[in-house]
């Protein structure tokens, strides 16, 4: 795959076109390149035709790092789900996911060839996104995060959210985003009717050999 680097985004692309993409959106204070090094590792074919596309967050102060500028999708007060979140925060990377989505449905792959991933922050955008869209995708990929915004999904839900299969995966030694925020996001979508694969590792705030496969086998099933 060939790699080419931007100031917004990292891209890989294959190396004939493209007939499917993959959106993947990065934790808090990485960026865009964090999970490049892993996609050799997915088993995907050579001529797969997958475009993978590695979006960089804004550099914004973060509330729990002290004020801290780093690269975040919301600010965050604190781990706690008392802490008011940042709601114009993640409707702000909403849009900004949404219009990756409709870059690569005018550069001719169609949402049914799409699938959104995120990992920590990036996963709570991925799910919150991707279950507001208009349009089903091929599945949305979650991994140690949860679902933002919750109490709001009821009213902002879309049809098209209960048409795609959403992969949620969490580590049960998590102890930045607890295992059980995971495990309840999971239970709680499949109970109102989303399709839901829920995979949970014996790991930490990271991504393992296993987790990986999984990953792999998702997207095979999903775009090849």
């Amino acid at each position: 795959m060939r790699a080419q680097h931007h100031a917004s985004e990292v891209i890989l692309e294959p190396e004939r076109s493209a007939r499917a993409a993959v959106i993947w959106l990065h934790g808090l204070g990485a960026d865009g390149n964090d999970f490049v090094p892993i996609i050799p590792e997915l088993d995907l074919p050579r001529d797969a035709g997958i475009r993978f596309v590695f979006p960089h967050a804004p550099v914004r102060p973060v509330t729990l790092s002290g004020g801290l500028p780093m690269r975040a999708w919301y600010d965050i007060a604190g781990l706690s789900v008392a802490q008011k979140q940042d709601a114009d925060g993640i409707r702000a990377s909403e849009a900004v996911v949404r219009a990756y989505i409709a870059g690569q449905v005018a550069a001719g792959i169609p949402p049914s060839r799409i699938v959104l991933a995120g990992f920590s922050q990036g996963g709570a955008i991925t799910l919150h996104t991707g279950l507001r869209l208009a349009t089903p995708l091929a599945g949305l990929v979650a991994l140690s995060c949860y679902l933002p915004l919750h109490e709001c999904l009821e009213a902002e839900a879309t049809p098209a959210g209960r048409q795609m299969p959403i992969f949620i995966a969490h580590g049960r030694h998590d102890p930045i985003v607890p295992y059980a925020w995971g495990e309840s996001t999971a239970q709680g979508l499949a109970e109102r009717g989303y399709e839901v694969i829920w995979r949970r590792y014996t790991m930490a705030h990271e991504v393992c050999e296993e987790e990986i496969a999984d990953i792999g086998a998702f997207l095979r099933e999903r775009l090849l």
